[in-house]
């Protein structure tokens, strides 16, 4: 305002030439100012076009995963190791991966790993809306094996549940709560392969729900007995389950893998191979401390 009067003679600045900055504050603050220049508009939402705000619909089909990640613990503001779960939605065949952290360099080749794991063909992927999945890297992953991806939507809680809940019975169950260094993760991560896999799959019963209608037309969900069975019986039982396997496996294959070994001795084994984990992990940190 003062160059407007004194440099370019504009007369309409001849009072404004000589105001201070701090009174130029002192006029903003009034409310006839904030009336005339402040306009407020309602937060709006950022919508991200990577995979569909549902839930899977496996339609009685294996093949629709869910996953979810668990993280190890913090110790002295240090991160630990990520377990990454994924569950099939008609089935619960689950794998359970370990990795480093869940950066792109990490997880990637984790989510390929399990996608391989599984011995039927994927055809959906479902998980919440943490970074770690809803990126460009795995849409792009996903896309060219043409695996459907979906993403919870909010409030609807039971959208990854299944997932969530095995994360505590099963991942917390067997890892605990304790911090695990990240240096760790590819021990870890054999383990899961070796022992902990197998013995969810083929050895860990499972219970599935039943629908049942009563009088009033309202739907609940049962879990009776007879529908307790471990994840590969449950494949088994599906109408033309082999047609939904990839084409290097076979229900003869998987059935040899679970006869290997009773219930008792794959717990039995896992509970050894944990152990021996557990402790090399832990004489392995005093001595690096």
């Amino acid at each position: 305002m003062r160059r407007a009067f004194e440099v370019y003679g504009d007369a309409r600045y001849a009072r404004l030439a000589g105001i201070s900055v701090g009174h130029l504050y002192n006029l903003r603050q009034r409310v006839g100012y904030a009336a005339r220049r402040q306009h407020w508009t309602q937060t709006r939402g950022t919508q991200i076009p990577i995979g569909e705000r549902r839930a899977p619909s496996p339609d009685g089909r294996p093949g629709f995963i869910r996953i979810d990640s668990v993280h190890q613990g913090d110790q002295d503001g240090v991160k630990g190791v990520y377990h990454i779960n994924a569950v099939d939605c008609e089935t619960q065949w689950e794998l359970v991966a370990t990795c480093e952290k869940i950066s792109e360099a990490f997880l990637l080749p984790v989510i390929r790993e399990l996608l391989e794991g599984f011995p039927f063909q994927i055809l959906g992927f479902h998980a919440d809306n943490g970074s770690e999945y809803i990126n460009h890297q795995v849409a792009r992953m996903l896309e060219k094996l043409r695996v459907e991806f979906t993403k919870s939507r909010p409030r609807h809680s039971n959208d990854n549940g299944l997932a969530e809940t095995k994360n505590g019975a099963v991942v917390r169950k067997h890892f605990g709560y304790a911090h695990i260094p990240q240096r760790f993760a590819a021990e870890v991560n054999a383990f899961c392969q070796a022992y902990l896999n197998p013995y969810l799959n083929f050895h860990r019963p499972c219970l599935f729900p039943e629908a049942v209608t009563d009088a009033k037309g309202k739907t609940r969900k049962r879990y009776p007995l007879r529908l307790l069975m471990t994840p590969f019986e449950k494949l088994k039982s599906l109408p033309e389950a082999s047609s939904f396997l990839k084409p290097n496996v076979t229900l003869q294959a998987l059935e040899q893998a679970a006869k290997r070994l009773s219930d008792n001795e794959a717990a039995e084994r896992l509970n050894q191979a944990r152990k021996r984990l557990f402790l090399s992990i832990q004489n392995r940190s005093k001595v690096a401390a």
